[in-house]
């Protein structure tokens, strides 16, 4: 595993949604190391969207000027030789340049799905009974987005037909509400899911032999803020692995504890140039 994590790649690209943009990562002749960059992205599984920070250093004027666009798009890939998945997509919010000693330094920040969640309005009408997975299926469509539900998940029959006109972010609420369902979005992909439950029962291992990095911590998290429940956890660090997201099911195999749990909260972190790139990911106990 160790052997690995030293091969490490990034694609990083920007522009503008169907039109023209840059790339920049890959190794040539007369780029033999890529340019310098640093991100941290953070995913949660709440509807609230995401974020992440990517800084570059020596960008030139015609990335500079695509990052300016409107709603430019980005995305990074980040990973180990040829295997390097997608780890972040989103909308460019805001892009400040600096000098850095004798460097140029460029830091972006991105919002997942902030077109999506903040301009989409839907319109959708049903004559006699309706089933909500079908108005969820409608309501991402009209968004331009994936949308994938969790291998249990249940929908209620809304009868004497539904309409709806207003943010496709209140009908999804609304409907996960109906069904005991919640929903976020996920690089452009909306995730339907039980509360506190995984998306699937497939198993990612995390042990020292995948990349399991220090000892566990454990912590206690108050299930809401009306309940004296409580959920317990663990934070846990590892070797970025971009096939690891959020509400994925995860058996942790430690000297301090093993079980199986959810992940509920996820960091990406790394440099090209110095340091690791690590995931820190809060595990919960799965629900449901």
């Amino acid at each position: 595993m160790m052997s690995a994590n030293f091969d490490r790649e990034y694609r990083l690209a920007a522009g503008k949604a169907g039109g023209m943009g840059f790339e920049i990562g890959e190794k040539s002749k007369s780029q033999p190391v890529p340019l310098h960059i640093n991100f941290s992205i953070e995913r949660t599984d709440l509807e609230t969207q995401n974020t992440g920070r990517v800084t570059v250093w020596n960008l030139n004027k015609e990335h500079l000027a695509t990052l300016d666009e409107k709603d430019c798009v980005l995305s990074l890939k980040a990973g180990y030789g040829s295997r390097m998945p997608l780890i972040f997509a989103g909308i460019v919010t805001n892009c400040v340049t600096t000098h850095d000693g004798a460097d140029r330094k460029t830091e972006i920040e991105v919002v997942d799905n902030l077109v999506e969640i903040r301009d989409t309005y839907v319109t959708i009408s049903y004559v006699g009974t309706v089933n909500w997975k079908t108005i969820f299926d409608d309501v991402a469509n009209q968004m331009g987005v994936a949308v994938t539900y969790s291998y249990n998940a249940e929908f209620a029959d809304i009868a004497n037909g539904f309409s709806f006109v207003g943010l496709a972010r209140d009908i999804m609420t609304k409907g996960c509400a109906c069904c005991g369902l919640v929903w976020s979005l996920q690089n452009g992909v909306m995730q339907v899911k039980k509360p506190g439950d995984v998306m699937s029962r497939e198993v990612f291992v995390l042990s020292d032999d995948s990349g399991l990095l220090g000892i566990p911590a454990r912590v206690t998290e108050a299930n809401s803020e009306t309940s004296d429940k409580t959920s317990i956890g663990w934070e846990v660090e590892f070797f970025l692995n971009g096939a690891i997201h959020i509400d994925d099911y995860v058996k942790l195999e430690s000297k301090t504890v093993t079980g199986y749990f959810r992940v509920a909260k996820l960091t990406q972190a790394g440099d090209n140039i110095s340091g690791d790139w690590t995931c820190t990911a809060r595990l919960m106990e799965v629900q449901g």
